[in-house]
């Protein structure tokens, strides 16, 4: 019998696939029953289902969610819910889980580099139809593993264009990609094997420029022009941003704008457009609750940080809104401070030095809501140290901050 043991990070299935509640709880009043010592993860379920739906309409074409920027099945129910329908995925078990909570949905494996196996499974299993690849040497893994299945028909292949590196907060241009001359080759490649082709790019995460979506479109054109074959979809990627204290992004519209004109402009009337949004469906849907357990001078130390929920407020420096909760009703100061984080690791790394803006009293034992951590937040937690423990509670709350162009309303969902 074997001793090896597997350890799952994509969120399993926690509860049925039920309608939301109407009657949900507010942050303040679950705080005030519980009093956590975890922390408290409040997801906001109709909100990202109605930015998902906004998403939709300003949208001209498939919209795929990105399930790696937050796979917690109330998320992936409530983007369900507003409409989305197509799902980038990166892994086996996020197409299993997917697949398992939405049968019918469109699951597309969307990660250049796979194992064999799992483009085997992929394919025979999960009835995957669409596969992301930036090399000769995956074009020819798929056509064979495929092959090897036995199940019939052809796959769709989109080549991901390696592009230059930019102004994103995340810069993405170093790992995957194909350079225009490689993605020419793999283009006339791919033609005669694919029931679908497609070109596909990203801008890099939380891009603050519309232009940047102008200029990629522009260089799929150059390369899809030099391939000279028939193109049947352009995609468009991630990277659409969403507001933090510190960045106030354009309105959804201007990058609509410049991808519905760069899109035109490739004068490819029988291409479908698609587009793999996640921070810009769910950042607003989730933030999670901390408690400060020690004070020391402009520093807080809580019990959630970088191994947590909270590592892109480390090293990436992200700055999320903050406020602070008292359930007994005592009034905070009116004048306020720049604090530090620690998290509850022993390890020093474990800093989010922000700055966090609070009323200047906050004191051990107080609770602080940190919001805009629907995207990457959860689903980056590790156990390192053993502080693996949170707790999660759907609430009726709006986010704590707003973007323009894709601010939700918040609809009552029937019972």
């Amino acid at each position: 019998m074997s001793d090896l043991r597997t350890r799952a990070a994509v969120s399993p299935l926690r509860r049925r696939f039920v309608a939301f509640p109407t009657r949900l709880p507010t942050v303040d009043a679950v705080i005030a029953a519980e009093r956590p010592e975890d922390p408290m993860h409040c997801l906001r379920p109709a909100t990202v289902a109605a930015t998902a739906r906004a998403f939709i309409a300003a949208f001209p074409g498939d919209v795929l969610y990105a399930v790696k920027c937050n796979p917690d099945p109330a998320m992936l129910r409530a983007v369900a819910a507003g409409g989305v329908t197509h799902f980038d995925c990166a892994s086996l078990p996020e197409l299993r889980l997917v697949r398992q909570m939405f049968p019918d949905a469109e699951l597309h494996f969307m990660h250049p580099i796979k194992a064999r196996g799992a483009i085997r499974e992929a394919w025979a299993e999960l009835g995957v139809r669409d596969f992301v690849l930036d090399s000769a040497e995956e074009l020819a893994k798929l056509r064979a593993e495929i092959a090897a299945t036995g199940v019939p028909g052809r796959p769709g292949l989109i080549v991901r264009l390696a592009l230059p590196k930019g102004d994103a907060k995340l810069d993405l241009s170093g790992k995957f990609g194909a350079a225009p001359d490689l993605a020419v080759a793999l283009l006339r490649a791919a033609r005669p094997l694919t029931a679908r082709l497609g070109v596909s790019f990203h801008v890099g995460s939380q891009c603050l420029d519309p232009l940047a979506w102008r200029d990629a479109l522009a260089l799929a054109g150059d390369v899809i022009r030099a391939a000279g074959v028939a193109i049947d979809i352009v995609d468009v990627g991630g990277g659409f941003p969403v507001a933090y204290p510190d960045q106030d992004p354009p309105p959804l519209g201007a990058f609509m704008a410049e991808i519905e004109a760069g899109f035109e402009r490739l004068d490819l009337p029988n291409a479908r457009l698609w587009a793999e949004p996640g921070r810009a469906l769910v950042a607003g849907g989730a933030s999670v609750v901390v408690q400060v357990q020690h004070r020391r001078g402009d520093a807080l130390y809580v019990n959630d940080g970088v191994y947590g929920s909270l590592a892109d407020a480390g090293v990436l420096g992200f700055r999320y809104p903050v406020r602070l909760i008292r359930p007994d009703g005592a009034k905070p100061a009116e004048d306020s401070v720049d604090f530090s984080l620690f998290g509850p690791t022993c390890d020093s790394a474990d800093a989010m030095r922000g700055p966090f803006v609070l009323p200047a009293d906050v004191a051990e034992g107080d609770w602080i809501e940190i919001g805009q951590l629907g995207a990457y937040g959860a689903c980056m937690r590790t156990a390192f140290n053993g502080f693996d423990r949170a707790r999660i509670v759907e609430v009726s709350d709006r986010p704590m901050l707003e973007t323009a162009g894709y601010a939700p309303i918040v609809i009552r969902l029937a019972a």
